[in-house]
């Protein structure tokens, strides 16, 4: 599928999709000394364009006839490090929703800081990808959970067209560790220091940190020890003549790109970069939890038959509530729920046999009396009737030659 990145940076969400097996197509960034290291790492063109005109944007992002956008617009006016207003870069949050109102790809991935969930302008970007009928998987990943040694936290907004709301959800929850990965375990005997030096906002806060820990946030700025430094009673080691900041490729590092990713820029700029991206292992670990789910999608495209919703040959299946309990550990009572919604859902619109998941629930969003439901409840229907086709897919496989005993119809 054909990716293009929006607000691209120095390339760290490319470079996780291109990881995870997805062809980048082209990418879009405003800052010049970002777009020139982003076209050192990357074959496909890198264009310096302000995304706020969306117009001209559309028209050039067009050309690649896109399947999936991913980008993440620029956050410092959501970020804890800012003024906590929103301004001028939070309306490109609002332009990136303009733009997939016109490009309407099948997929999007928006990532930002984790404050930009509840802003302002991604409630106006919210309302838009739910009139377009996105079902939309809604986020906050800890990078340190997700193979990356840093406690950096980021909100993602994945969407696909015509799909249920948390399509993705199970997915991203089901590849998480259940500990904090360290600098440590990250870089094994390759590093040669057990403390370092980052920079705090202020002296309330600590600023020494062990390789025995995940690393805090990188920033985008970095600043040696300064002589005056007091100490902080959290520090995890006194200051003395061996506790040093990190340099800018020790810190790139801790970013997961990778060491032969090429630089450029002053040391000011460099810095920035390397602070403003998305660590590229979590890009990645998104893009591959994207991937297993549209592969999953083409599996049921080219077996529609066996996929397909059974109700106009079979009827409704019992046992999907049995499925539900045991195979998704629902309780009764929320699997009892889900199985009345399915059969809401078919007494709007007919489920016909042969019909994909995806197609059928498209065919829904299109029916009169299903969009004068609340957005809640079409969201519960969605939910429940991609269930249901998930339900029907895995009792196919469980029935095939191969696997003589089928788990919804045990002997």
């Amino acid at each position: 599928m054909r990716i293009v990145d929006l607000f691209a940076g120095c390339g760290g969400l490319s470079r996780g999709f291109e990881d995870a097996g997805f062809q980048i197509v082209a990418a879009f960034e405003f800052w010049d000394k970002a777009a020139e290291c982003y076209a050192l790492n990357f074959s496909h063109p890198v264009f310096t364009t302000d995304l706020s005109d969306t117009t001209t944007a559309v028209d050039e992002i067009q050309r690649f006839h896109p399947d999936i956008i991913i980008g993440g617009p620029p956050c410092q006016d959501f970020s804890h490090a800012g003024k906590r207003v929103e301004g001028s870069r939070a309306g490109l949050t609002e332009a990136y929703a303009e733009i997939i109102r016109a490009v309407r790809p099948k997929y999007f991935v928006m990532e930002n800081v984790d404050r930009a969930r509840n802003s302002h302008a991604f409630r106006e970007a919210h309302a838009v990808f739910k009139k377009l009928e996105y079902g939309l998987t809604m986020m906050v990943l800890d990078a340190s959970r997700c193979g990356v040694p840093q406690k950096r936290k980021r909100f993602f907004c994945i969407g696909e067209l015509g799909g249920a709301d948390d399509f993705l959800h199970e997915r991203l929850l089901a590849g998480q560790t259940t500990t904090d990965m360290t600098l440590r375990d990250y870089f094994g005997a390759a590093l040669d220091f057990e403390f370092y030096y980052r920079h705090p906002r202020n002296y309330c806060r600590r600023a020494v940190y062990s390789i025995d820990e995940p690393a805090p946030t990188m920033r985008g700025v970095n600043r040696p020890v300064p002589k005056g430094y007091p100490g902080h009673p959290n520090d995890a080691c006194p200051i003395d003549e061996n506790v040093r900041a990190l340099t800018t490729l020790e810190r790139s590092l801790i970013q997961t790109f990778p060491a032969d990713y090429h630089w450029c820029g002053s040391k000011t700029d460099m810095e920035q970069m390397v602070g403003n991206d998305v660590p590229v292992k979590l890009g990645e670990y998104v893009a591959r939890a994207l991937k297993e789910h549209i592969e999953q999608k083409k599996i049921l495209y080219e077996r529609p038959v066996e996929l397909a919703f059974h109700f106009a040959e079979t009827g409704f299946r019992q046992d999907f509530s049995e499925w539900l309990v045991e195979r998704k550990c629902y309780v009764r009572r929320t699997a009892g729920d889900m199985a009345s919604r399915v059969k809401r859902a078919h007494s709007i619109r007919p489920m016909d046999a042969g019909e994909e998941t995806v197609l059928y629930l498209h065919h829904l969003s299109q029916c009169p009396q299903f969009q004068e439901l609340s957005s809640s409840i079409r969201s519960q229907l969605k939910r429940a009737v991609a269930l249901y086709g998930e339900y029907l897919r895995a009792t196919s496989y469980d029935c095939t030659e191969e696997s003589p005993r089928c788990s919804a119809h045990p002997s």
